[in-house]
């Protein structure tokens, strides 16, 4: 990037589980991070919307914690830019935000750093940095991403398009995962684990196939982590209740909550989220559909 020259970041917010698909199946939703770096004496970060309003402005911004740890790692140093961060991504409510930074600062270290990685290697290294690839390949590719990270090598099998309509219900409190992950089991026995891994396996067939019905039922029938974090997300059985009634065939936790994510066939979802508004006027309830684009790169002149 020369010094008349901008660079534009787009990352898409994700949503992870769909109920059983834990730690493994991310979906890219309508909500998106956005960078506009021009470079500078110093780095600088500078929050543009609500969202982001309080993030570190420094080195200390994770941003540039994980580009510069990148860009290390190839032998490159990075040179000072001024980044303005914008984003409708609701921090610590289960939407990626967190990933999405973890993408965006990627695709900043490969730009600034000419690494020429390929998205394999972007999708290895988001995984590695995340712990795992649901929410970081959806937001890298977009569409519906299912993912394992096996001994150094993560694998991706990427399906761009899920026509479905999503209603989101976000409450006003955070929820940060790592306090969610202590509700967890620590272990399973083996029939749990088969039953939890089957419940798994037909979600993502029933999703291939379009059998929403199914796809519902996958998501109630979770044994892996909703029916442990229902206690620190309360709205969910309720929300659960109301979209099925209005509409929905499917409601899940987003991520590790709080937010919980109502899934409508194409069409429908309009139904789902006037009811819903309508019972939960305390939270935010957003109309979302999915994302089929991940993360962009535009490069653009500044203007004179």
């Amino acid at each position: 990037m020369n010094d008349g020259e901008m660079l534009k970041i787009v990352v898409p917010g994700s949503t992870a589980n769909l109920g059983p698909g834990f730690d493994s199946i991310g979906l890219a939703v309508s909500l998106h991070l956005t960078l506009e770096v021009v470079r500078a004496e110093s780095w600088e970060f500078i929050p543009k919307t609500n969202e982001v309003k309080s993030i570190p402005t420094g080195e200390n911004n994770l941003i540039y914690q994980v580009a510069s740890k990148l860009a290390s790692e190839y032998g490159v140093t990075l040179p000072p830019c001024r980044v303005f961060v914008s984003s409708n991504i609701p921090f610590t409510r289960g939407l990626g935000s967190s990933a999405a930074a973890i993408v965006a600062a990627i695709e900043l270290a490969n730009e600034l750093g000419c690494l020429c990685l390929s998205q394999e290697e972007k999708m290895n290294v988001a995984t590695v940095y995340e712990g795992h690839p649901d929410n970081v390949g959806a937001s890298l590719y977009g569409g519906l991403v299912i993912g394992s990270h096996l001994k150094e090598r993560t694998h991706v099998v990427h399906i761009p398009r899920i026509p479905v309509d999503l209603i989101a219900v976000i409450p006003t409190y955070e929820l940060e995962t790592k306090k969610s992950r202590t509700v967890l089991p620590s272990a399973f026995t083996r029939a749990q684990a088969v039953e939890a891994s089957a419940i798994s396996n037909v979600l993502v067939a029933a999703l291939l196939t379009h059998n929403w019905s199914l796809v519902g039922e996958m998501m109630d029938a979770d044994v892996f982590h909703q029916p442990y974090r229902e206690c620190l997300v309360p709205e969910l059985p309720h929300v659960r209740t109301i979209a099925k009634r209005s509409g929905a065939f499917g409601v899940a936790l987003s991520g590790a909550g709080p937010t919980v994510l109502c899934f409508a066939e194409q069409g429908r979802g309009k139904e789902v989220y006037d009811a819903l508004d309508v019972v939960f006027p305390h939270s935010d309830v957003r109309m979302l559909s999915v994302e089929t684009t991940g993360s962009c790169v535009y490069r653009m002149a500044l203007e004179k």
